[in-house]
């Protein structure tokens, strides 16, 4: 806030680095509100739908189908990287395993309309469709081995109890509920009070995020880091760092892939931003964390598709 406050006031105090950061949170945070804000809605909408409708959407944990349906459903919401966060964490304690869950994570940050548009204008329709494919392909194998590791019982399962698997349609299900809503004041209050709880945990470490991006910007010359992001193995290790340290919001990292893949000719290194930003964001592994109540889980997922990532930015470099 304080922050924000300083760059409407247009207050540096001569200094670069506070004009800098203050202006970077500044951005960042008009940049994310539209999104956050939605994702806020979705949550409490959401905490309303029963469970039994939530999961005969996304299908059964554990099984192909309900990888491939939470894939598609990331794929399909409109969300920055936070906002879809907020969703994921919702899903979970809705009952989506974790399988599922990691696949929805992994699918959804940038694979929005909006930046799928922005892309198209910078980096060409034939590579965005590309990097498309591949980050569902990536969820899916990712949600794949996160549901193996729960059946051998190295990561703990989801300890929502599942509903019963019904027989009725899904859309005499929807229409049931949507029949069933009775629409006053009451149910206004109660889908406030499940955006604001529900929200919580994201928005804190959401600021934290912003706030240390913003301290990168006004430190760090920007310069230094397009002359190591070449199309090398170092270039891909260091783009792999850059995308952990700096918190960037999915609408902001679009841009930034686009950049480090035009100007360095490596296309792998842009996918690897992408999609590294999402495995390695401490924002979204320490929300796991608090959510799932595991370090384990957390960690884990950086560890199973981060290594997938660089395989494909490999290839990727190579066939420029």
């Amino acid at each position: 806030m304080v922050a924000y406050a300083l760059h409407l006031l247009q207050l540096d105090f001569g200094l670069d680095q506070v004009h800098t950061l203050a202006h970077s949170v500044f951005e960042l945070l008009n940049t994310m509100w539209f999104s956050l804000v939605l994702a806020f809605v979705f949550v409490g909408v959401l905490s309303q739908i029963p469970q039994s409708l939530v999961m005969a959407v996304l299908g059964r944990g554990g099984s192909t189908q309900g990888l491939v349906r939470a894939t598609l459903a990331g794929v399909l919401m409109d969300l920055c990287s936070h906002g879809i966060l907020m969703v994921g964490m919702k899903l979970y304690q809705k009952g989506a395993s974790l399988g599922q869950t990691m696949a929805f994570l992994v699918a959804s940050p940038w694979n929005s309309f909006s930046l799928t548009l922005i892309l198209f204008a910078l980096i060409g329709w034939q590579w965005t469709l590309a990097f498309i494919v591949l980050s569902m392909v990536l969820a899916i194998t990712t949600g794949w081995i996160f549901e193996k590791l729960v059946a051998k019982g190295k990561l703990p399962a989801n300890p929502v109890p599942l509903p019963p698997v019904s027989d009725v349609p899904i859309k005499t299900q929807a229409k049931e509920a949507f029949q069933s809503i009775q629409w006053n004041r009451k149910l206004l209050e109660t889908v406030w009070r499940e955006s604001i709880s529900g929200s919580r945990i994201v928005l804190r470490w959401l600021l934290f995020g912003v706030v240390l991006a913003s301290l990168i910007r006004a430190f760090v010359d920007p310069e230094t880091f397009q002359q190591w992001l070449g199309p090398t193995a170092l270039g891909l290790m260091v783009t792999l760092v850059v995308a952990t340290v700096i918190e960037v919001c999915s609408e902001g990292s679009a841009p930034i892939a686009a950049d480090i893949m035009n100007r360095t000719s490596a296309p792998g290194n842009g996918f690897a931003f992408l999609m590294t930003g999402v495995a390695t964001d401490y924002t979204e592994v320490m929300v796991i964390k608090d959510t799932m109540s595991s370090w384990k889980i957390a960690l884990f997922l950086p560890l199973i598709t981060v290594p997938q990532v660089v395989v494909v930015a490999l290839i990727l470099n190579n066939l420029v």
